[in-house]
């Protein structure tokens, strides 16, 4: 697991890294952030210029935490350049140091010291609590310190958490661009990490007795027990987002909760970006990215099992959307009956079922499953560079969720199958497929089908032994949907050529 964590992290060498000196924040001229306050992006170039900068070597984690040694969540998910962010630590040694890593290319280093703290006392803080109704855990922590984020660049941080013991952890957090039009935007799924997270004993799959004991809300107000505090942002993120850093393309960023949060957060936006895997969605976050399509902003969900799962949010003490609810089953939420929309079953269940195909063009269909990638239909604004074509195989890059066009629910027209795999799950034989549509306001919506692309995208880190070999195909393939996607609605310059046959 070591290694593996290693590999995924793109790093060769761990070195020592000064956590008392802060790195100065680009305030210069040739900052494309002049000043606090200040547009996100002087110039669509922004992210060339971020990424001339040299990388800071040795940001990852050299001494993973023992349990309990250092542990960590901040007082929101994201944040605008400037904004002050609370941070709640509880750590076993008697004090410990933070420093906020920006992730991006620069030469391949893959992040950017931006800031670091002073030494901070430590406490060991309050064991969780779980409420009686919802069995929701959280962290009933006080705040250890605040972290400024005034000049820094909108992007993904990891702020690690190092106690003078040796263990180290993350802490996730989205500085997110302000303003959204001309933007590929990258959308964090936020909401998906919290649902497997199971800090405190509990998640929306499971609790101490099994699913039959899960929680049915979950707190924001707690850390991340996956990936070295990170949720699922390591495996399943950052490979992309390091892969799109390095396009050089003018990127913005946001989270599930800003999407929910702010009427405007893709408004304008040439592009969205759902990453590896992003399954838990409430109905404002999609009827805006619904609304963003319909209005000609592109669309990609570089994962499976997207826009599956039915939210709702609440705040807490913290603050606002800290709650995210999912009670699974109808007869449980105590909305039934009185506000069915917003019920809380499967998107494709439940009193007021709406399939997440007439968002995603695919259904999803089963899990596990772990089967080679079979091309069918490869447009050369997409495949061109990558040297792949119809019949190319990539091994072990469907699993452990797929998608498949299915016309028996609400499907997108005209849509293009590019990938059509054959895959066998829960005994039964079916097709996993990777898709494209294109609409009247000019969009293109592309959805490929499998969780393992993004993973795939770091030097192939599949299960199978030959899982490295796609990695330079889906770096291409995913190149080439970032430029075209960036230029503008893709459904006008790449129109889906229709490949599905009406059933019967």
């Amino acid at each position: 697991m070591r290694s593996r964590r290693l590999r995924l992290l793109a790093a060769a060498v761990v070195l020592a890294v000064a956590a008392c000196t802060p790195t100065p924040s680009p305030s210069g001229p040739e900052s494309p952030y002049p000043q606090q306050g200040a547009s996100p992006a002087a110039s669509a170039d922004w992210v060339r210029t971020e990424n001339a900068n040299a990388g800071t070597p040795g940001w990852q984690i050299a001494q993973p935490s023992r349990p309990g040694e250092i542990e960590g969540y901040a007082d929101t998910v994201s944040a605008e350049p400037g904004q002050q962010v609370r941070l709640f630590v509880s750590t076993t040694a008697p004090g410990f140091r933070a420093e906020a890593f920006r992730v991006g290319w620069y030469d391949g280093v893959g992040a950017r010291r931006s800031w670091s703290s002073r030494h901070v006392a430590g406490r060991q803080q309050a064991p969780a609590v779980t409420t009686a109704d919802t069995r929701t855990a959280s962290a009933p922590w006080d705040p250890s310190l605040t972290v400024p984020t005034a000049g820094w660049v909108p992007g993904d941080y990891l702020i690690r958490l190092t106690a003078d013991s040796g263990g180290q952890t993350y802490v996730p957090l989205t500085l997110r661009t302000p303003d959204a039009p001309g933007r590929v935007m990258i959308l964090n799924a936020v909401t998906t990490w919290q649902a497997y997270n199971t800090w405190g004993g509990r998640s929306l799959y499971t609790g101490p007795d099994g699913y039959r004991d899960r929680s049915y809300a979950v707190s924001f107000d707690r850390p991340y027990d996956k990936n070295d505090g990170t949720g699922l942002f390591l495996v399943d993120e950052l490979p992309a987002v390091r892969l799109a850093e390095r396009s050089g393309v003018d990127l913005g960023y946001l989270t599930d909760v800003d999407l929910d949060r702010d009427p405007a957060a893709v408004r304008g936006a040439r592009a969205v970006i759902s990453l590896g895997h992003d399954e838990y969605w409430s109905t404002v976050m999609r009827d805006r990215l619904t609304a963003a399509r319909d209005a000609g902003t592109n669309v990609a969900f570089l994962g499976a099992n997207a826009v599956y799962r039915h939210i709702r949010f609440d705040g807490t003490s913290t603050g606002d959307r800290r709650l995210q609810i999912d009670y699974k089953e109808p007869r449980l939420d105590p909305l039934l009956g009185k506000n069915d929309a917003e019920v809380t079953a499967d998107w494709p269940r439940g009193p007021r079922p709406r399939p997440q195909s007439d968002l995603t063009g695919t259904f999803y269909e089963c899990n596990p499953v772990m089967a080679p990638m079979v091309l069918t239909d490869t447009p050369a604004w997409l495949f061109a560079g990558s040297g792949a074509g119809p019949g190319t195989t990539l091994p072990d890059l469907v699993g452990s969720e797929y998608d498949r066009v299915n016309l028996a629910v609400p499907t997108p027209r005209p849509i293009q199958v590019l990938a059509h795999s054959p895959v066998t799950c829960g005994g039964r034989r079916s097709y996993a497929d990777m898709a494209y549509y294109s609409t009247p306001s000019g969009a293109g919506v592309l959805d490929v089908g499998t969780n393992m692309w993004v993973r795939a995208l770091d030097h192939g880190a599949g299960t199978g032994a030959d899982a490295g070999s796609n990695e330079a195909i889906v770096s291409q393939v995913t190149t080439n949907l970032l430029d075209a996607f960036a230029a503008g609605p893709a459904g006008q310059a790449h129109p889906a050529m229709d490949n599905v046959p009406e059933p019967g």
